[in-house]
């Protein structure tokens, strides 16, 4: 029943993701608010000076940080939905390591120190990708059975590769061609564990 659930949730995610692309090729962007709208004559004028070269790297690197949202928070949902599905009440409390959960904790405190809005509702939403991957680690019992073709090390070495390559999309980096290639490698490597 999990592997079934698991396999249902994928084929949604890339039904999604499909379906996604295919607007995006037709040029139909996704929902922005109109404060949003509003909000974007207050820097028309500041990015318009930014350097041509820069714009292009900036809307080059704007689909690889949209691939790996994607991905992350995917995985993120993959995590959740695992867990809860093996009936855990309080599975923030008894399945995620302990430096994990106060990391998170110290996330969300910072930020609402800060004033800012609060992002989520869900802890695991205020985790950095590379505790996702101590996360499931932490949970071999529950996730090992999805990735039943690989052990917990060729997982590891997966999400590895993964959070090294987040680091340029995440700060503003640039990510050469090579690098580029393998990241798509490496992303499609992700979802090849759990077939």
């Amino acid at each position: 029943m999990k592997i079934e659930l698991q396999h249902f949730l994928l084929r949604g995610a890339s039904l999604r993701s499909a379906v996604d692309t295919s607007l995006a090729e037709q040029g139909v962007k996704g929902h922005v608010t109109a404060i949003e709208k509003f909000s974007d004559a207050l820097i028309k004028g500041y990015v318009s000076v930014a350097s041509s070269e820069n714009r292009q790297q900036a809307d080059r690197m704007a689909s690889y940080y949209k691939l790996f949202y994607l991905l992350e928070n995917e995985i993120r949902s993959f995590i959740v939905d695992l867990i809860e599905s093996s009936n855990e009440s309080d599975w923030w409390l008894t399945k995620v390591p302990e430096n994990v959960r106060l990391n998170a904790a110290k996330n969300l405190e910072r930020e609402r120190r800060e004033g800012i809005i609060p992002r989520s509702d869900r802890m695991i939403d205020y985790t950095t990708f590379g505790e996702l991957g101590e996360i499931i680690k932490a949970n071999w019992d529950v996730f090992g059975g999805v990735f039943s073709r690989h052990d917990k090390a060729g997982v590891e070495k997966v999400l590895q590769q993964l959070n090294m390559l987040r680091g340029p999309i995440a700060h503003c980096g640039v990510l050469g061609e090579d690098d580029v290639v393998k990241l798509k490698l490496v992303v499609r490597n992700w979802y090849r564990l759990m077939e």
